[in-house]
């Protein structure tokens, strides 16, 4: 309100009693800036986040295809596959896991929002239905790996079971690195005590007759499924040196080839490391008997968890089959034991925890392990273990003590098997309820 006198012009405010609340705006513009970054940073992290989202769904595509493929021919992935296809599933799942963390702040309703949109872009690939079959398939791998670990021996090196319970199904690797139905005669496997850095190696051998020319080695699974060699030793070069040997009969440990030795007829080992040859005659062994499925196979090597061996047969033992320890050290055989059965009667034999098992034929599919000897306690028995053969006749079978599975080369193809063992608990409980019946 205003008024003039004498020339003066007065005016009137009021003013509430209370005054203009300039700290709380200071504050309030202080806090809409702070809320104003932290809204950028987390938009500039979902824009991120978008990117990578971008990456997975092609990834999530892919692995549609494969499970899809697995599915159709289960038989035809090995355990390892199955693995890497839950390292796959899980990363998916730690990215989503990372993307709903990151989105936990003051702006969260604008951030869900985003989120939200992002969701209902990509749901036009079908990325959430995809997300949640992988999670249920993640499940049933992890059942099925928990199944695995129940069932199957845990303890790697150690000799605390009663013996083979029985094998698994075969698991079918592939054709061999030859890509030859032809190469029927070989073997393939790890090394049974690997240097150290090279515990994932994987080495195979194959040929079209039984004669041995090279070994090649495979830094791992993936590179031997590549078909991707980081080495390949000849053992024979014209005019040089002839290193060649027979038989399928072949084992790699400590980098070492021991295989049967050509000309003349002996042990023999490759160092890898060193690319240096010995051999070592053994006296009486005889290149008369052979195994049922293949010729030349005289001497036949195998490692488990208390070293190395070699079987044969001798004309005084009449074909029967010898056991011999070998000294690693001194390449000798130290220790011999003569078994009851008739050498060229045997499939093939290998040794777990100091006891030898012997194979033969039951009819095209199926194969049996009907003879053990221990040798701690020099027992033989005559038992039945049926397992089931890929195709109908194999040349190579033997055990790795690094992972507890038999090792088959069947018609040119690699084939594994699980071991399970009868366990200690079982045992204990077996004799109790025989004691108490």
């Amino acid at each position: 309100r205003g008024s003039a006198s004498g020339g003066e012009c007065i005016c009137e405010a009021f003013l509430p009693n209370s005054t203009f609340p300039i700290g709380e705006l200071i504050l309030l513009e202080s806090t809409a800036v702070e809320i104003n970054y932290k809204l950028e940073m987390e938009i500039s992290k979902v824009e991120i986040y978008e990117v990578k989202l971008k990456v997975y769904v092609a990834k999530i595509m892919n692995l549609t295809v494969l499970i899809e493929l697995m599915e159709d021919d289960p038989d035809s992935y090995s355990e390892l596959h199955i693995e890497e296809v839950k390292i796959k599933i899980k990363q998916v799942e730690a990215l989503i896991v990372e993307l709903r963390a990151s989105i936990q702040t003051t702006s969260a309703v604008v951030m869900i929002a985003v989120l939200t949109q992002l969701e209902i872009t990509y749901d036009k690939n079908q990325v959430l239905v995809t997300r949640r079959e992988y999670i249920i398939l993640q499940q049933k791998l992890e059942d099925c790996e928990r199944r695995h670990n129940e069932i199957f021996n845990p303890d790697i090196g150690i000799c605390n079971h009663g013996g083979i319970r029985r094998i698994s199904k075969p698991i079918v690797s592939q054709l061999n690195a030859d890509l030859s139905a032809g190469y029927i005669y070989g073997g393939w496997g790890k090394d049974s005590k690997p240097l150290p850095g090279s515990e994932n190696m994987y080495w195979y051998s194959g040929s079209t007759d039984t004669l041995v020319s090279k070994v090649t080695q495979y830094s791992d699974y993936y590179k031997l499924i590549m078909r991707q060699a980081f080495k390949t030793h000849q053992l024979y070069v014209q005019n040089k040196y002839d290193w060649r040997g027979t038989g399928n009969n072949y084992i790699v440990r400590e980098n070492t080839l021991y295989y049967q030795f050509r000309s003349p007829f002996a042990m023999g080992k490759l160092n890898m490391t060193s690319v240096k040859v010995e051999y070592k005659v053994i006296p009486m062994a005889s290149t008369q008997f052979s195994y049922h499925y293949s010729g030349n196979q005289n001497l036949d090597f195998a490692a488990d968890e208390s070293g190395l061996w070699v079987t044969y047969a001798t004309v005084e033992s009449k074909g029967k089959l010898v056991l011999g320890k070998i000294n690693e050290v001194s390449f000798e055989v130290e220790e011999v034991w003569q078994t009851s059965i008739y050498k060229p009667s045997v499939g093939n034999t290998f040794m777990i925890c100091g006891v030898l098992y012997a194979t033969r034929s039951v009819d095209t599919k199926t194969e049996e392990i009907f003879y053990t000897f221990d040798t701690r306690t020099e027992q033989e028995s005559y038992v039945s273990i049926p397992f089931e053969k890929f195709q109908n006749s194999y040349v190579y079978l033997d055990y790795n003590p690094t992972d507890q599975k038999l090792y088959m080369f069947n018609n040119g193809y690699y084939i594994s098997y699980h071991v399970c063992t009868l366990q200690q608990s079982f045992l204990k409980q077996k004799t109790q309820s025989h004691g108490n019946s």
